[in-house]
């Protein structure tokens, strides 16, 4: 099983960037998926999860900024981030399948069973 991001780049703040995860290898639909974020030397974040029913998670500094959804037939999570800060400047991982729960809250004390390798979004003020 593989989880592919793209999207990233770098954009000035107010910009917006849609992150892709595609997921390859598996034929099931996954319980659960989120995105994640990582500032070096800083632990990882949790920033939005998605389950299976469409029921969407997001950490609080990114909440009517972003939106999570995911397109099941073709196998692809998206991370939609609008209004973007040069605090959302990060490297953004997809992951799935979790060993238990699907919301934001908590999503880095779980573990996950497939990461992708990320992609790094910075926001220039």
């Amino acid at each position: 099983v593989q989880l592919e991001e793209s999207g990233g780049g770098s954009v000035q703040a107010g910009g917006s960037l849609r992150l892709s995860c595609t997921k390859s290898g598996v034929t099931y639909n996954s319980r659960c998926m989120g995105w994640f974020r990582q500032v070096p030397g800083k632990e990882r974040e949790g920033v939005a999860t998605i389950d299976s029913d469409g029921d969407t998670s997001y950490t609080d500094s990114v909440k009517g900024r972003f939106t999570i959804s995911q397109d099941k037939a073709k196998n692809t999570l998206y991370l939609q981030m609008n209004e973007l800060k040069p605090e959302d400047t990060a490297m953004y991982y997809c992951a799935s399948d979790p060993a238990w729960g699907c919301t934001v809250v908590a999503a880095t004390s779980r573990r996950w069973t497939y990461w992708g390798q990320g992609t790094q979004v910075t926001v220039s003020s």
